[in-house]
């Protein structure tokens, strides 16, 4: 049985910072890939971030140069660091195992984690 379990969402102000993390149990290989989705009411869930099991990662555009993902493999943990945000990043944040490319694609396997909220407002 694989379990994923996010942290660290919150409320924060317009230019602040968040680290979420995401701690995964069960059997599943270390190196396997891991990623960050969000969805925000209304719409389609996301792909934020990903990092391959050799530490290779990959942004979407909007959050390129702000956001920073990496991982722990020993702890079988995945965290993002979130810096400068705004109120578009608002969405419940979730972690997923999967497989990720060199070439900059990643394939979602159908693990999730219950999501964090994170809330950028004034």
């Amino acid at each position: 049985q694989v379990q994923l379990v996010e942290s660290g969402g919150g409320l924060v102000q317009p230019g602040g910072s968040l680290r979420l993390s995401c701690a995964a149990s069960g059997n599943i290989v270390s190196r396997i890939g891991m990623a960050w989705y969000r969805q925000a009411p209304g719409k389609q869930r996301e792909l934020v971030a990903f990092i391959t099991g050799i530490g290779i990662t990959n942004y979407v555009d909007s959050v390129r140069g702000r956001f920073t993902i990496s991982r722990d493999n020993d702890k079988r943990a995945v965290y993002l660091q979130m810096n400068n945000l705004k109120p578009e990043d608002t969405a419940v944040y979730y972690c997923n195992l999967g497989i990720g490319t060199t070439s900059g694609n990643y394939s979602p396997w159908d693990y999730w984690g219950q999501g964090t909220q994170v809330t950028v407002s004034s």
